[in-house]
């Protein structure tokens, strides 16, 4: 595993999940191989479509609710926007560092959830973890956004959520009652935005949105995109190589978009392919510094490079890692990468 530039090899490398994972627990359809024209990509998704236009979601993953004794983190909810019922959680190192006994200023890491737009929560196991990690090892204060969800919410509004959260942070800094956990440790200068697949997208729009916010004096300070979700209505090499992928095939990425972007739009809208011209690309010289990561195996990763290639000829100073091997969120269930995508992650925040 490797720093890369832009221009990135690959190996061909075929996807095989284990039965079980105590991490990532996945519904049957997704661990069994596919004939791809009799393929349902809801019911790999455990997903169903109401008459209304939502979805009954049908696989429950863990949740988190409440701390363990001997966490090295705490963390509590509060509410973000109560007419979208949106909801952020907080988390803290118990034991904050200090410098000649003064509690040290964390950085701030804002964080956006994987799950394709229609799926998981901030209180899921998983992303509590991830959370939880961040805030524990970084060491920061982590805010995990629990964003509305697609179809009942098509984009933008994930998005709006997003900048919602922003401007939360901000005016925690200037009230006088402000969030305590964040006016005792937070450095407000020191802001990062941390998305994962689709919430890596999240992350990039974002971090557009932020110029425009008028956050001053908090700062954006970077944004880390891991596997960020991208698509286009032309078809990649890696998306043809990895059609039938065991966890996202393309089915399913097309049944996500589907159920995501405005209706009536295609994956070259530029929700879904920012490489597509726009005036969005006159703001992406202003994004600082951005750390792109991806996996060989994953059927996005043409896309995620060829992001990385508009981010630079853009302006933005971008570091990209990819490993040749490894397939989308494998760092999920590999402890090995992740524990090499948080090194990557703490040494670009630090």
């Amino acid at each position: 595993m490797a720093a890369a530039s832009s221009s990135i090899s690959q190996s061909q490398f075929t996807m095989h999940l284990p039965e079980s994972s105590p991490i990532f627990p996945l519904p049957t359809a997704m661990r069994r191989s596919h004939t791809m024209s009799k393929f349902n990509p809801y019911e790999h998704l455990s997903v169903s479509l109401n008459p209304d236009g939502s979805l009954s979601r049908l696989l429950h993953l863990p949740a988190v609710s409440s701390s363990a004794p001997g966490d090295p983190v705490a963390f509590k909810d509060i509410t973000l926007n109560a007419s979208a019922a949106t909801w952020l959680r907080l988390f803290r190192p118990t034991n904050i560092p200090a410098n000649d006994g003064v509690a040290a200023r964390l950085p701030i890491v804002i964080y956006f959830h994987h799950g394709g737009w229609i799926l998981h929560t901030a209180s899921d196991a998983i992303t509590h973890r991830n959370c939880a990690d961040l805030a524990a090892q970084i060491p920061a204060i982590a805010i995990s956004v629990n964003y509305r969800l697609a179809p009942e919410s098509r984009l933008p509004a994930q998005y709006d959520d997003a900048a919602d959260a922003l401007r939360w942070v901000k005016t925690q800094m200037t009230d006088p009652d402000g969030e305590k956990w964040l006016k005792d440790f937070g450095d407000f200068s020191r802001c990062y935005l941390y998305g994962v697949g689709c919430g890596g997208n999240i992350a990039f729009f974002a971090g557009l949105k932020a110029a425009g916010l008028k956050l001053e004096p908090m700062k954006v300070a970077g944004i880390v995109m891991n596997q960020p979700m991208f698509g286009g209505v032309q078809r990649t090499e890696s998306e043809l190589r990895f059609a039938a992928d065991q966890l996202l095939p393309l089915p399913v990425l097309d049944l996500m978009w589907e159920l995501a972007l405005p209706k009536g739009m295609d994956q070259d809208h530029r929700y879904c392919n920012p490489m597509v011209g726009g005036p969005h690309k006159e703001l992406i010289g202003r994004l600082g510094r951005c750390l792109v990561i991806g996996f060989g195996g994953d059927p996005m990763v043409d896309r995620q490079q060829e992001f990385v290639k508009m981010l630079t000829g853009c302006g933005a100073q971008v570091l990209a890692w990819f490993d040749d091997m490894g397939f989308h969120n494998v760092d999920l269930v590999d402890h090995r990468r992740a524990a090499a995508v948080m090194s990557l992650v703490k040494e670009f925040i630090i």
